[in-house]
């Protein structure tokens, strides 16, 4: 699997961050509390390997991450009892990812949390810039997805 030395991650994956509190690990994904929760419970699945974004993770390894995040999501349901939970998984600084190694947040939610509300409460994308990247996505679909 890649690594990379400078990434806080890999570090995290390869036991040299002692402060890490890992909830989960095995040969393929490690899971831990990042350093500032967003909520109790907040955390994150990160893959063994470096792979900075989504794009660049072989599909085998995203079948296990996913696997591995839904179970951890239903290890934090049963242990604080969330009345919601997003999974957040951004690719690039203009998506606010902050570390170049892939990473899916699993944040427990409830009424009233300190996160509020994720969506704009209105969508600034016209219709006709809406049927344009429809159309434009649905033809990248059928070239990637035979």
């Amino acid at each position: 699997m890649p690594i990379d030395a400078d990434c806080a991650f890999c570090r995290i994956v390869a036991g040299e961050d002692g402060q890490a509190r890992e909830v989960y690990r095995d040969e393929s994904v490690v899971a831990f509390f990042p350093d500032e929760p967003a909520t109790l419970g907040h955390t994150m699945v990160v893959p063994a390997g470096h792979y900075p974004m989504v794009f660049d993770l072989p599909d085998e390894v995203l079948t296990h991450l996913a696997v591995v995040t839904k179970r951890l999501a239903v290890a934090i349901q049963q242990a604080v009892h969330p009345t919601g939970l997003n999974l957040i998984q951004s690719n690039g600084s203009s998506a606010t990812q902050s570390v170049p190694h892939l990473h899916v947040h699993v944040v427990p939610r409830w009424d009233e949390d300190d996160l509020g509300d994720i969506w704009p409460p209105s969508s600034p994308v016209s219709e006709v810039a809406t049927d344009a990247a429809w159309d434009s996505i649905r033809a990248a679909c059928s070239r990637e997805m035979p």
